[in-house]
């Protein structure tokens, strides 16, 4: 069964659609959807590698833009809508705790947590919710999604194919770390 998800994820990343369907879940994720965008940058960069560092600017552009709606959530509508997309994601307590720390570390916080597989849409919507100064925000957010994104389309660059056998030979291991680091970014923020 993994094989056929991760041959239907290849067959979407060399599709004519792969682009956009990057740029939405990369936007998406970064204010309500669960699903990190590296699930489909990583096998549109291995299917499009002259692309790389394009695809990892789009996704860059996408995140950033669905942080802004992260950040309008948190600001305008978390009470309505943020706290519920939160509590969906078990993610209450990290937010209570991202929260405490923006009051002393804000702009450290938005760049070293927009680096991590912790998700970003707490970062965006409690940026929103403790009224972060909107324009150190977007700074913040472009200088960390640019080094996550553009760090992946570095490593697959200039690894490609040895990459691409890797993660197919692999593919249990891969999906197992991947999960792991997904499932460990939602234990720290429980415990911060």
């Amino acid at each position: 069964m993994l094989q056929r998800l991760y041959a239907r994820t290849l067959d979407i990343a060399a599709g004519p659609h792969a682009v956009w369907a990057l740029a939405a879940v990369a936007f998406a994720e970064s204010s309500f959807f669960p699903i990190p965008p590296d699930v489909l940058l990583i096998p549109t960069i291995l299917a499009r590698p002259r692309e790389a560092f394009r695809l990892a600017a789009l996704c860059t552009l996408a995140s950033v833009l669905g942080g802004l709606l992260g950040y309008a959530i948190g600001y305008f509508l978390f009470d309505a809508v943020g706290r519920p997309i939160l509590e969906a994601n078990h993610a209450m307590a990290g937010y209570e705790a991202l929260k405490a720390g923006f009051a002393r570390w804000g702009v450290w916080i938005i760049i070293l947590k927009g680096m991590t597989p912790i998700p970003y849409k707490l970062v965006t919507i409690a940026s929103g919710v403790a009224h972060f100064p909107l324009a150190l925000f977007v700074a913040a957010s472009i200088v960390s999604r640019s080094i996550r994104f553009f760090l992946v389309a570095a490593i697959l660059w200039q690894f490609g194919d040895a990459a691409r056998v890797f993660i197919e030979r692999r593919l249990m291991l891969v999906t197992t770390l991947f999960a792991v680091a997904l499932i460990g970014g939602f234990a720290v923020l429980h415990y911060l």
